[in-house]
């Protein structure tokens, strides 16, 4: 017992009237956009780790920070 093809499009067809094709082109995109992200954000942190010192980024109200943490004299003892 599985799903057939009419079934799918019945599903299809009722998740199209609820929510409308313009609602879920925007969620396509924008689901799009998210996964680009990720994926370039992984990409930077891979490019970007450095033994030297840990790299510190954080973002508040669209602004990144850029920034390295390095231990104190007095932390190495």
């Amino acid at each position: 017992m599985g799903i057939s093809i009419w079934q799918l499009l019945i599903v299809l067809v009722i998740v199209l009237l609820l929510f409308g094709t313009k609602r879920l082109k925007n969620l396509g995109s924008d689901l799009g956009n998210a996964i680009k992200g990720f994926r370039s954000s992984m990409n930077d942190d891979d490019e970007g780790a450095g033994p030297k010192a840990d790299r510190l980024e954080q973002s508040s109200k669209g602004n990144v920070i850029d920034g390295e943490v390095a231990k104190k004299e007095s932390d190495r003892v």
